[in-house]
């Protein structure tokens, strides 16, 4: 089993930038692919970003392309996601999640382990 620990979530004024970290614990963290998902009251958990164990291949939503930048330590058993321009329409809570030896994966029903969600609010 890992556990995530989810952290740099915070409030930030439209065009600006928050890097959130993932932090492992409790298994081979390199063996796992890591997403990012967000989610907003009344909405379903929407993908954001996936980073692939090994080849540390990534995928990001149309929605954050050219903005958003997954990326990975595995010396540090810890993922990250730099946002960059940031709109309020990102704001959400944010989660990361990791499923053992697996494709890119892109829906929420891949992973097996989550972390408790980091709270990103971007406004004026």
């Amino acid at each position: 089993q890992v556990q995530l620990v989810e952290s740099g979530g915070g409030l930030v004024q439209p065009g600006g930038s928050l890097r959130l970290s993932c932090a492992a614990s409790g298994a081979t963290f390199s063996t796992y692919t890591i997403g990012w998902f967000r989610q907003t009251p009344g909405k379903e958990r929407e993908f954001v970003a996936a980073i692939m164990w090994g080849a540390g291949l990534t995928d990001h939503a149309d929605s954050v392309k050219g903005r958003f930048t997954i990326s990975r330590d595995d010396a540090k058993n810890t993922a990250f996601l730099q946002m960059n321009k940031l709109k309020p329409e990102d704001s959400a809570d944010y989660y990361c999640a990791a499923v053992q030896r697996k494709w890119l994966a892109t829906m929420s029903v891949d992973y097996d382990y989550w972390g408790q969600g980091t709270r990103v609010s971007v406004s004026a």
